[in-house]
């Protein structure tokens, strides 16, 4: 039952980035983000939803894994790394749906990558399989970088 607890408390941790990027993202798809000139690759907007439940799910089972290994350096370093990113999370959504700052959302989405690297490092340290969960969000804010940097270049400073 502890293990249950503590599982379901680090997927909760790793929604709260949804939840607080869901309020700025739902307020400004319409009109703004629908008016902003889209690349080719631009995914239909029903596949976020999903691609980030899967991401976040993962995230907090990646999240549990590193908790249950024994203390270490590593660990602390890691949970600093993941929660600057979890953080950085947060804010990008405020910056790019809230603010409509592309160029800030772009600059702010490399930190992010940074930091889920470095979560990924030390977390290989201390436990692979929690390193390895991490991959396919790695690989996702990777192309959402390169989708940010797209719609900037499309729509200049702020996409109006």
């Amino acid at each position: 039952m502890k293990n249950f607890l503590k599982i379901i408390g680090s997927i909760f941790v790793c929604f709260l980035p949804a939840i607080v990027g869901g309020f700025f993202t739902a307020n400004n798809l319409y009109p703004w983000y629908d008016t902003l000139i889209k690349p080719s690759f631009n995914p239909p907007g029903w596949v976020f939803s999903p691609v980030w439940t899967t991401l976040y799910t993962l995230m907090g089972i990646s999240l549990f894994l590193l908790l249950k290994a024994e203390n270490s350096k590593n660990k602390t370093q890691g949970l600093v790394f993941f929660a600057m990113q979890l953080v950085l999370n947060s804010l990008w959504s405020i910056v790019f749906f809230g603010l409509h700052q592309i160029l800030w959302a772009f600059i702010m989405i490399i930190f992010l990558l940074a930091f889920i690297i470095l979560s990924i490092w030390k977390f290989y340290q201390v436990s692979k399989p929690a390193a390895y969960i991490l991959v396919p969000y790695l690989l996702w804010v990777s192309f959402a970088t390169v989708l940010n940097f797209s719609l900037y270049k499309l729509n200049g400073y702020t996409g109006s």
